[in-house]
């Protein structure tokens, strides 16, 4: 499997951040990263990854019939 490999700006674009954010996920550990000399480059799978650890799945609720207190 061949893996597109993303820089900062091009990873900020994608979440439709700044710049700063996935440096700060990079600096915090909390993204996988490679370091390519002094190039950081985020593998598009490890966004895809993060992505899908953070989102939240909708609760149903059952609809209840709300009644009127007189």
């Amino acid at each position: 499997m061949t893996d597109r490999y993303l820089s900062v700006d091009q990873v900020a674009e994608l979440l439709g951040t700044t710049a700063r954010f996935p440096r700060r996920l990079i600096e915090e550990r909390r993204i996988r990263y490679v370091k390519l000399g002094r190039h950081v480059r985020i593998p598009e799978s490890a966004v895809e990854e993060f992505i899908q650890s953070r989102t939240v799945e909708p609760i149903r609720l059952r609809r209840t019939t709300l009644r009127r207190v007189a």
